[in-house]
């Protein structure tokens, strides 16, 4: 298994990524090509002793920052990390990549590069939220695509059932829309199209939904524009971040309630585990003739380690294959 990791991307590169890549390299028996800065990245290197010989460096001159604009930076920057990424996956050096740099710049750099999949309109970027129930919910896209047709909510489904299937192994996943309201009438033109195209389909489709069964464990997966799933998604993270720190707040109000905390930290600390993005690792960019996994920008050492175990997974389940099974079958 060979993944490429772009070291320079995510706002603790290159001291992070580096540290992930040795740690899932001394865990998994994959080949690890980290791309980024030569100098840099042999000198985070050397702070490490017994670094596994399955980690090699590829040379990049530039990566993409933050604050510029992915298409542009995609097309003037032939040597930016992200983007030599793309092309080790094209020419068959490695069999898939991980970033958590510019998510833009990913998408665009694979979309240009790789290709989409025989049938798939846009990509879509899927990732795992945790529920009340057994399983998580896959959201579905989360940043990859805003300008979403009916074709693209209905695909995004066909290619999050592939994905929940062979990934979190559950037969028959349950798919709804995320929507104001669960009844049929409700919502724009476009997300009605959406609720008929997925109702004729072989899906388990089960309606509408609303923003609050994402979590209760209601569905599976649900599907939305970019624009939506991304708002979702930083909404999301922002009240984790909020409810953290008001409990810690009050849990340090008195001696009892400091108390009560010392007791109940166990429970806190697997509470944290569950909420923790970085026991995923990463989202995978679905709908790419390629395997591509977009960790967060504020991922650490662990979520690398994790992304880079969860691109491993993705070549090996042939998750892309499976799509385009999938899209044929339901096209007939």
């Amino acid at each position: 298994m060979r993944i490429a990791v772009d070291a320079m991307g995510g706002d603790h590169a290159p001291q992070q990524i580096v540290e992930g890549a040795v740690l899932a390299a001394r865990e998994y028996d994959y080949r690890i090509v980290l791309v980024g800065d030569q100098n840099l990245l042999r000198s985070e290197l050397e702070k490490y002793k017994d670094v596994p010989s399955s980690i090699t460096i590829h040379h990049a001159g530039s990566f993409v920052r933050m604050d510029e604009s992915a298409a542009i930076s995609i097309r003037k920057k032939k040597d930016a990390s992200v983007s030599i990424c793309a092309d080790l996956i094209k020419e068959g050096v490695v069999d898939a990549m991980v970033t958590a740099g510019h998510t833009g710049a990913a998408v665009v750099a694979c979309t240009l590069k790789l290709r989409l999949l025989e049938g798939v309109e846009r990509p879509g970027i899927a990732i795992a939220l945790p529920t009340l129930g057994e399983n998580p919910t896959i959201l579905i896209d989360v940043g990859a695509n805003i300008d979403t047709k009916p074709t693209h909510l209905y695909q995004y489904a066909l290619m999050g059932d592939v994905y929940f299937r062979y990934i979190l192994r559950k037969n028959r996943p349950s798919v709804g829309i995320l929507n104001i309201g669960e009844e049929e009438t409700k919502g724009t033109e476009y997300i009605k199209e959406a609720h008929q195209l997925l109702n004729k389909s072989r899906l388990h489709f089960v309606g509408n939904v609303e923003g609050r069964d994402i979590f209760n464990g209601k569905v599976d997966i649900v599907v939305c524009d970019g624009f939506v799933g991304n708002v979702v998604l930083k909404v999301s993270e922002s009240i984790a971040g909020v409810i953290g720190k008001l409990l810690k707040a009050e849990l340090k109000r008195s001696p009892l309630t400091m108390l009560g905390a010392l007791l109940a930290k166990p429970a806190f600390d697997a509470l944290k585990r569950e909420i923790d993005y970085s026991e995923y690792g990463g989202a995978p960019l679905l709908g790419v003739d390629g395997n591509c996994i977009i960790s967060h920008g504020s991922s650490n050492a662990k979520a690398i380690k994790n992304a880079i175990r969860r691109a491993a997974e993705f070549v090996k389940y042939e998750i892309n294959q499976h799509i385009l099974e999938a899209i044929r079958l339901n096209a007939e």
